[in-house]
């Protein structure tokens, strides 16, 4: 039987998450090996160094550049503040001075006699890394950071926005089915990742954000909607550094269309549990999934009898298409040829034969074109 690798959805009950917590810049790792954390649970913290802002002393204070240094009141390193007098100049045996003010809070960086600039870099920006997730901490990276790991139920979806954040899991429609409309959205769901089924409206989602729902989990969503409460179009390339207070996760596709039932239910068996979510995708190379994971109090071992083997694909095999024209259907794979076949692109490929979960349509499309709905 023919087989091929192909990288998939999880959507499971049970499994080990294991998280990378990395500084952007060397730092400080605030826990140690061995050590249990909370999913807000700082890890680790470092500062950036602040803006640099120029200020041409020469210039401004009609001097050479080469007696720039000895006007200057405050040396490398020091710390200034706005207003203060920075530099001072003094002319016609000290009876008149002129002054230069700092133009920000921060610390001279540098002082040139070459140019006569002087450097000023504005107050360091603290970073702090949060755990993410509750777990354990399994390898510490040194100034670097953290590996967390932690037996968890993981569902993946298919596209997101918006960063990390936790929040109690809420089912907020009773069918996998249910239209996520404005009317279900209440003030008690502040703080919480709210569950949708095949849609959530324009209406819902801002409402969501207004009432401080932290999260929307869900199976589809209209594009323009969302490009109207993001305020701007979206990018392929790679999302989650979203400037909104809500992170929103379609475990489908773009459109009305049905959360998967097994999706459904495993949310619905996790209702009332914390969850950490992230909506950062990315569909190209280096492939990212946008997140929901409820971490548990240990690992249950599985034996599904009709999991996929070997991480590979096979007749009956249940897939998703992430293309154009059938983006974000569910489908079964009905026939795997081996020979190449001419596709649109007028170039060869390995391709499937699948049968469409809602209609019943059997479609050709390239196997780099679906994911595994992985157990």
């Amino acid at each position: 039987m023919a087989h091929a690798y192909t990288p998939g959805l999880k959507v499971t009950d049970s499994t080990i998450v294991v998280k990378r917590r990395r500084l952007p810049i060397l730092g400080e790792v605030l826990v140690n090996l061995g050590d249990t954390v909370t999913s807000e649970t700082i890890v680790a913290r470092t500062k950036i160094p602040g803006d640099p802002e120029t200020v041409n002393v020469a210039n401004l204070l009609g001097l050479d550049p080469a007696d720039v240094p000895e006007c200057m009141l405050k040396q490398v390193g020091d710390p200034v503040k706005k207003g203060e007098v920075i530099a001072l100049k003094k002319s016609f045996f000290g009876l008149f001075k002129s002054t230069l003010e700092s133009p920000i809070d921060g610390t001279v960086d540098n002082i040139s006699p070459i140019t006569g600039q002087i450097t000023l870099r504005g107050p360091s920006i603290p970073i702090e890394i949060q755990a993410y997730i509750p777990g354990k901490v399994i390898e510490v990276i040194d100034r670097e950071g953290v590996v967390i790991e932690t037996p968890a139920a993981l569902i993946q979806g298919i596209f997101g926005v918006g960063g990390e954040r936790q929040g109690v899991l809420h089912m907020a429609v009773n069918d996998p089915a249910e239209v996520l409309t404005e009317d279900k959205i209440t003030p008690d769901m502040k703080g919480k990742i709210i569950v949708g089924g095949s849609l959530c409206t324009i209406g819902a989602i801002k409402k969501a954000d207004e009432v401080g729902v932290v999260g929307i989990v869900v199976g589809g969503i209209i594009d323009k909607d969302l490009v109207e409460f993001l305020g701007y179009d979206i990018g392929v390339a790679i999302t989650g550094h979203e400037d909104i207070d809500l992170t929103i996760i379609m475990t489908e596709g773009f459109g009305q269309i049905r959360m998967a039932e097994k999706t459904f239910n495993l949310l619905k068996s996790l209702n009332g549990q914390v969850a950490s979510i992230n909506g950062a995708t990315q569909i190209r190379a280096g492939v990212m999934r946008p997140e929901v994971i409820v971490a548990l109090d240990e690992f249950k071992e599985r034996h599904d009898e009709d999991a996929v083997g070997e991480g590979g694909m096979s007749v009956g095999t249940p897939i998703r298409i992430i293309r154009e024209p059938y983006f974000g259907k569910l489908a079964v794979v009905e026939e795997l040829p081996a020979e190449l076949q001419q596709i649109e692109s007028e170039t060869k490929a390995r391709v499937l034969v699948a049968r469409l979960q809602d209609t019943g349509e059997l479609v050709t499309v390239p196997r780099a074109n679906v994911e595994l709905i992985e157990e």
